[in-house]
């Protein structure tokens, strides 16, 4: 792989600035015979396990089980799918002009990010609930996570020349030569690395996420850190949105913009909500011992198999 600031292949510093950051790379990999797959694909295969495995430790330091993160995990990836097909129909309809069985053929469109998070995070806590665990408590656990992993899922596009924004001629312009394949349209035109923009933008609000967290303004039962912090990464993605290839619709915002600004609006509603029933709610002796840490067990006196 290399990534380097000079034209080649064809193109000249007439066709192409100088400045530009332009990749020059096979995206795909072999792994065995008839087995081909995208450096993008293996990136965020590993960014998803180390997060889902991080969720998990975190979840029994927190004194919850483990293994129901898993269930809750494959409970996520149909309204995961769901909505991320709903809003790629939002986003691009004519792509389903053959009808409405189309939503339902994996060859047709793609997903879209922002209501994907939204549905696979509706069902995951639809699952969690039918566990009978701590919804409040599973939510707290799951953000920084789930921000880590956009965050790394963003830069893995890097790998397969997607998410590229519009065209853009400033220094840190991005773009992808030779034969690819490449998954934006005309990689070669210098661009704003849009995928970039919202991974940087991402970890600035998980930073700040645990910040608040660091202060306590977020208590552990209640989830809103995870409604604020899906609030705080859609207005990101709202502002990362004026750079996309997409022809806005509301003032500087495309489709996906206004979509994202929506989410952040419902998702900071839902949290003030939250926060008012929350501190009415009386609290009893058992509850906030509830929310202590808990404390591992003595080795002494922990049982030997």
């Amino acid at each position: 792989m290399s990534a380097s600031r000079h034209v080649r292949r064809g193109y000249t510093a007439a066709t192409v600035p100088i400045a530009v950051i332009a990749f020059d790379f096979d995206p795909l990999v072999t792994l065995g015979p008839g087995l081909i797959v995208r450096w993008q694909t293996l990136a965020l295969a590993l960014v998803l396990l180390v997060c889902v495995a991080t969720a998990g430790v975190l979840a029994r330091r927190h004194g919850l089980r483990a293994d129901d993160l898993l269930y809750a995990v494959i409970g996520a990836a149909p309204g995961a799918l769901v909505g991320g097909r709903i809003g790629y129909a939002v986003l691009v309809p004519d792509a389903f002009s053959g009808g409405p069985l189309t939503l339902f053929d994996p060859a047709v469109g793609g997903l879209e990010l922002g209501l994907a998070v939204v549905g696979g995070l509706a069902t995951g806590a639809i699952v969690a609930t039918l566990l009978g665990s701590s919804l409040g408590r599973w939510a707290h656990i799951v953000t920084i996570p789930l921000l880590t992993a956009i965050v790394g899922g963003k830069l893995t596009m890097v790998l397969g020349g997607s998410g590229q924004g519009a065209a853009f001629e400033g220094d840190w312009a991005t773009a992808y030569l030779g034969p690819g394949p490449w998954v934006s349209l005309a990689p070669a035109l210098p661009s704003h690395p849009a995928q970039v923009y919202e991974a940087l933008g991402t970890a600035v609000a998980a930073l700040l996420i645990l910040a608040a967290s660091s202060l306590g303004a977020f208590d552990a039962r209640d989830g809103r850190r995870l409604l604020w912090a899906v609030a705080a990464w859609a207005v990101v993605r709202a502002i990362v949105s004026t750079t996309w290839r997409d022809p806005a619709v509301v003032g500087p915002l495309p489709a996906g913009g206004v979509l994202a600004l929506a989410i952040a609006i419902g998702a900071s509603l839902v949290a003030m909500a939250l926060g008012i029933v929350w501190s009415r709610r009386p609290h009893s002796v058992a509850e906030h011992a509830e929310s202590a840490e808990p404390a591992w067990p003595d080795p002494e006196t922990r049982p030997r198999f």
